[in-house]
């Protein structure tokens, strides 16, 4: 089965209308490989991934994906300089052990990277937060903190010091309130989601 851009979650929809047509493209973290599949239908992209968990690896082969099995902390260093033309990082970056580290693998790998986040600074969190007085457990975020991914909490403010920090440019950035685009001035308090478009 085709995936459109309209299939895919909000941030990826925005990812794959930003990729050009033909480019090389790794998706580090890719899951089940929705996105690669779109890229790959609808963009006629090379597109690889690479994904721990070998679950969705098995489901990607199986959907006739180029995927390994790879962890973003350790097995990027095996890629080349310059190797595909956008690296991309959804829903992952606070999953790393080391953010920074892999941000600057992705913009070795690629000529341009998006890294898309949750926004842990959305003002439903932080309402949650100071009401109950624990870790939330939102729609966006719905898993204990015992047992979620996310072991680093970033905001939208936070991830613009780290790029300002290491001189990582942004060409682009979406804030985004379930499929709606919410202004830059306004996306630390209101954007659930980010996506930056990165390069060196």
């Amino acid at each position: 089965m085709t995936t459109t851009h309209s299939q895919l979650r909000p941030d990826l929809a925005l990812i794959a209308e930003h990729i050009a047509e033909g480019s090389r493209v790794l998706d580090i973290g890719c899951g089940d490989g929705t996105l690669l599949a779109a890229l790959r239908d609808q963009r006629g992209c090379d597109a690889r991934g690479m994904e721990l968990d070998p679950h969705d690896v098995a489901e990607c082969v199986g959907r006739g994906l180029s995927v390994i099995q790879g962890d973003a902390d350790i097995d990027l260093a095996f890629y080349p300089d310059a190797s595909v033309d956008y690296a991309v990082l959804s829903q992952t970056l606070q999953t790393t052990k080391r953010p920074d580290l892999v941000l600057e693998e992705l913009l070795r790998i690629g000529r341009h990277a998006f890294v898309s986040f949750p926004n842990f600074a959305y003002w439903r969190v932080r309402v949650s937060l100071l009401w109950h007085g624990r870790m939330p457990v939102t729609r966006l975020l719905p898993v204990a903190w015992y047992e979620t991914p996310n072991i680093h909490h970033l905001s939208v403010a936070d991830f613009r010091d780290l790029m300002a920090q290491r001189g990582i440019t942004v060409e682009q950035a979406w804030f985004l309130k379930g499929s709606g685009l919410v202004r830059g001035a306004a996306a630390n308090w209101r954007a659930e989601h980010a996506v930056f478009l990165l390069r060196r």
